[in-house]
């Protein structure tokens, strides 16, 4: 990957994909992935494929799959992440129901197929390029787009604010973004998708859009 912000992703996420997954198996997924999830099987997924990217551990995938999804297609730029989402789907049973590749989906958004479910859960807010991260994504959504990504708001901003710096005083190539929740939105829209579910945390948003 040539992305400078893969490479951060590369270098920051293995303490946070142990983390995860250390979370994930005492019963304490992150909360705004499981308002998301929630989200996505109230509207059904039984036959319908998954395309994760960012996927992480692999949660969504995971709870889909347990839940009728037909197969999953898991794009992550972290190694430490991919490894750990292998290791679960493997302890799960549900290995050979998920395609995981390696990359910058932006770079791979021409090789990877369509899905009925598109994920975004915590990715929009690292990657530095959101206009081409949205539009090559929502593109690939036949049915459900689901987003987890940071609310606009001053709060917000000032916290990353101070994270960005820290990252910046370690060297780190690795940010992280807000960006505008209305340009977001247009994107997605204009991409022929309509919003159905959103709720909020302090500093999460976490919206499903639905193609008519």
């Amino acid at each position: 990957m040539d992305c400078c912000q893969c490479e951060g992703i590369e270098i920051e996420t293995g303490k946070w994909a142990e983390q995860d997954l250390r979370l994930y198996r005492e019963g304490k997924p992150v909360k705004t992935t499981s308002m998301l999830t929630a989200a996505l099987l109230d509207r059904g997924v039984r036959g319908l494929t998954l395309l994760d990217i960012g996927g992480g551990i692999g949660a969504i995938q995971l709870e889909l799959l347990d839940a009728g999804a037909a197969h999953a297609t898991s794009v992550e730029a972290s190694s430490a992440y991919l490894s750990g989402a292998r290791e679960q789907a493997s302890q799960a049973g549900l290995g050979d129901k998920i395609t995981a590749v390696h990359g910058d989906f932006v770079g791979l958004a021409s090789q990877v197929a369509p899905a009925d479910v598109v994920t975004l859960d915590r990715v929009i807010c690292c990657y530095h390029d959101m206009r081409s991260l949205v539009s090559l994504s929502a593109a690939k959504a036949r049915r459900l787009y689901g987003l987890v990504y940071p609310r606009d708001r001053w709060p917000v901003r000032l916290v990353l604010f101070f994270e960005n710096l820290m990252l910046r005083l370690r060297k780190s190539p690795f940010r992280a973004f807000v960006h505008p929740t209305e340009a977001v939105d247009r994107l997605v829209r204009e991409a022929g998708l309509r919003p159905i579910f959103q709720k909020n945390t302090f500093a999460w948003q976490v919206i499903v859009y639905e193609r008519p």
